[in-house]
């Protein structure tokens, strides 16, 4: 393990779990990377500590940041009144969390996004005179009209990158689907988004479609969620937003160097809620490629990591894969600064206990991924009228919530099925179950529980 520093930036250290003791003609190598960053603000990922306080920031310590929130204006958030209050309600708790001197902006989506606040194409700086202005702009703001998020992230993405600052966020509310553009338009835009800004999303009420918002999450690195109901939307808000202030530095990149002749199977985010990078991939010359993590605050993530190494004959030994946190080169020409690095081994062996171990940190965290594709999977089928599919996948996600101590996914799955035996995964899919509590399974699936070290 190794771990590096610069004043401004969190210290960030890097652990490896892992066998790695392969018997003869074995190939697969995995790893869990635990990587913690400390020095910084509130948690925006697995909290260090339950206990532990967030440090308090000295004067001018913080990062620049600016913040964009958009609030659905569609003509559904009339229905009911109360919806549309909540959503200004909450989206002014937001604006009060801000921390003073943090750029903002105010945009109302529908068909079309309008900038509500300032107004003038641009910014705000918070300081309590702009954010009584930006309340007073959201209590004109009123229900009409159709549903396309992409038009809203691009004026995200105006707003923001016209900004001078190290950390660059949004929040986005809807309460329906993308009705009036394509699909691919939505894809199209948050291509253009991605890396530019981290986004968390938040589907209110059950009108919405859950792989609508959770997409824009994934690929803008952010959280999604479902609220449903809008009376916590205010709580919500304002817990996004903490730990939107409490990030300290953005586009830390995960870069893994391999040696020739070992392929990467994967590479997955694994805790708090399964990510799959593998496919996000960029190029860093020579033999390595980076994996996009997002911004970071005082959290721990975990990632697993599965490389296919070459064959070797009994008592030799390999690097496998060296990964490393990295801050991206800034535009004064300096180059990319390493925060830390942790390394993956291959070792051969005819010990038969040692290289058929496998590693508890790899075996929980491969349960867990196992675990939100069969929560998917079931639900799918669900929907689909499989109702022997949606049993058997179902009860196959409730034995492996039970066995890893996932009890918040237990909870919710108890929901939909009702359990007659966990450790087995036996179970009955439930008749009747409600609309808001079949969308939270969903949307929650990636959820994990850290493996009990």
């Amino acid at each position: 393990m190794a771990n590096f520093s610069k004043s401004n930036v969190p210290q960030f250290s890097v652990e490896v779990y892992q066998n790695a003791y392969l018997p003869e003609g074995g190939r697969e190598v995995n790893a869990i990377v635990t990587v913690t960053s400390t020095g910084g603000g509130t948690t925006g990922g697995v909290p260090l500590s339950d206990a532990a306080p967030a440090p308090v920031r000295a004067p001018g310590q913080a990062p620049d940041a600016a913040v964009v929130l958009m609030v659905d204006c569609s003509g559904s958030m009339d229905y009911p009144p109360t919806k549309m209050r909540n959503a200004r309600d909450a989206t002014a708790a937001a604006i009060d969390t801000l921390r003073d001197g943090t750029r903002f902006a105010v945009v109302a989506g529908t068909h079309v996004a309008k900038d509500v606040f300032p107004g003038n194409g641009g910014l705000a700086t918070a300081d309590p005179a702009s954010r009584a202005q930006a309340k007073e702009a959201l209590r004109r703001l009123s229900a009409g009209g159709g549903t396309a998020i992409g038009t809203w992230l691009q004026l995200a993405d105006r707003l923001l990158g016209a900004a001078d600052v190290d950390i660059r966020h949004g929040i986005l509310l809807t309460d329906g689907r993308n009705e009036h553009e394509s699909p691919e338009d939505l894809r199209a835009a948050l291509d253009a988004c991605a890396g530019r800004f981290t986004c968390d999303a938040r589907g209110v009420g059950t009108d919405w479609e859950v792989k609508e918002v959770t997409a824009i999450a994934s690929a803008l690195l952010g959280t999604a969620d479902i609220v449903a109901d809008p009376a916590g939307l205010a709580a919500d808000f304002t817990q996004m937003m903490e730990n939107a202030m409490g990030k300290e530095v953005a586009d830390v990149a995960l870069r893994l160097w391999t040696p020739v002749g070992v392929e990467i199977v994967f590479v997955k985010q694994v805790a708090p809620t399964v990510a799959d990078l593998t496919g996000r991939r960029t190029e860093a010359p020579p033999r390595a490629g980076d994996y996009p993590t997002g911004s970071w605050g005082d959290e721990s993530r975990d990632y697993h990591v599965c490389v296919r190494v070459p064959e070797a004959g009994i008592g030799q030994e390999m690097l496998a894969a060296r990964v490393s946190l990295i801050l991206p080169a800034p535009s004064d020409g300096t180059p990319p600064q390493t925060l830390s690095q942790g390394l993956v081994r291959a070792v051969w062996t005819d010990d038969m206990v040692a290289s058929t171990s496998i590693n508890p940190q790899v075996a929980h965290y491969t349960g867990q991924a196992e675990l939100a594709q069969v929560i998917q999977q079931g639900l799918d089928a669900r929907k689909s009228g499989d109702f022997d599919g949606a049993t058997a996948k179902l009860g196959r996600a409730v034995q492996l919530a039970s066995a890893s101590g996932n009890a918040d996914t237990a909870k919710l799955l108890s929901k939909v099925v009702d359990v007659v035996d966990a450790a087995t995964g036996t179970v009955r899919l439930k008749a009747r179950v409600a609309e808001a509590d079949e969308m939270t399974l969903e949307t929650r699936s990636t959820k994990t529980v850290r493996v009990k070290k």
